[in-house]
């Protein structure tokens, strides 16, 4: 691993002397391609320096050690030892996690499905809870939602959500909530008390370029409808919503529906963007099936049938089954408060996509 540190620092060094030579300075493409490659070695440069200086401090304290007769000299030496001994650790844990290879999609704008599960009204309205805590924490980031499509129930709940979230690096974070959310409360309903157990399923998918699935005319049905419920005053104005029909040699059909804005062209796009990401994700699935193996990227599979959460309102807890952890304020983290508990998943990715690299 430290082989390998010194060829990148080394590239570092070289890069620097690079886009200081007059020719490279008057080449802005050039230049800005080196000034790219160098920041993107920044961090791990960094790492890979301090590590070297905390090394340095250890030998120097391990040389008073060994060769000093006088008690306090040796007492400060052992304490100098243990100190650079647990920042050694420290750097070398944060270089292991550089050194993993990158999620290409974490810089992504990400898409996000919220549909009702097992629990009828009830399950509809936990959808919509699900929605606006993805909204507010996208509030607390300064990230821009924006609904493709929704389906309502009627009581305030949805049938179905699709949105998009646009923001730095929105998919590297959501991206661990795919999968099945179920809540454990009492329906305002219920007249007995009694606690009901609903679900929802939440897909995740980032964006993807037009360029990144090819897309057939022949294998797309367009059709063009009157909007109607969510969408706000007017929408139903004009024949502005926009359904597609995608049937591309597979058994099943892939259908997307845009009504939200009063652009057919606009829900034309943004329903193409839906379908994208939705190819994109089921033939990513299919290469992970094929070699074996699972997204390094991912807790768990973020399949749709894999039960990934509990939010139980009588205990005040939200249980995340992937990590095996509890969180408590159980509103609070409905009303957006998400970053301790993602904090956790991230923490038990890295730990769980070294132990699978072996890097080191």
């Amino acid at each position: 691993m430290f082989d390998k540190l010194v060829g990148v620092a080394a590239r570092y060094d070289e890069l620097a002397e690079l886009m200081a030579q007059p020719e490279v300075v008057k080449n802005l493409p050039l230049l800005q391609q080196y000034a790219r490659e160098q920041s993107d070695l920044e961090a791990l440069v960094a790492a890979f320096r301090d590590y070297k200086s905390a090394q340095l401090a250890h030998d120097e304290a391990q040389t008073l050690f060994n060769e000093s007769d006088d008690f306090e000299l040796r007492q400060l030496a052992q304490e100098e030892l243990e100190t650079q001994h647990a920042r050694l650790e420290r750097i070398e844990t944060a270089i292991r996690l550089l050194l993993l290879p990158n999620d290409p999609n974490d810089a992504k704008d990400v898409i996000i499905e919220i549909r009702q599960g097992e629990g009828g009204d009830e399950a509809a309205l936990f959808a919509a809870d699900l929605y606006r805590m993805y909204t507010r924490y996208a509030e607390v980031r300064n990230w821009k939602v924006e609904v493709t499509s929704a389906t309502d129930n009627g009581p305030g709940g949805f049938k179905e959500i699709v949105f998009e979230i646009s923001g730095n690096g929105a998919y590297s974070v959501l991206k661990y909530e795919g999968g099945v959310h179920r809540v454990q409360r009492v329906p305002a309903t219920e007249a007995r008390g009694r606690v009901h157990t609903s679900t929802a399923t939440v897909a995740v998918l980032p964006e993807v370029e037009p360029t990144a699935v090819e897309l057939k005319a022949e294998e797309i049905r367009v059709d063009v409808f009157r909007s109607g419920g969510h969408g706000g005053q007017g929408v139903n104005t004009t024949d502005s919503a926009v359904r597609l029909v995608f049937r591309g040699g597979t058994p099943e059909e892939i259908v997307v529906t845009c009504q939200d804005g009063r652009s057919q062209i606009k829900n034309k796009e943004k329903a193409m963007t839906v379908l994208r990401a939705r190819l994109f994700a089921r033939e990513q699935e299919r290469k992970d099936r094929v070699l074996g193996t699972s997204r390094l990227a991912q807790v768990g599979t973020g399949e749709r049938a894999e039960k990934i959460r509990t939010y139980n309102f009588a205990q005040d807890r939200v249980t995340d089954h992937r990590i095996g952890q509890s969180f408590s304020n159980l509103p609070g983290i409905l009303d957006g408060n998400l970053t301790k508990m993602i904090d956790a998943l991230v923490v038990h990715d890295n730990a769980e996509r070294l132990k699978a690299t072996g890097i080191g």
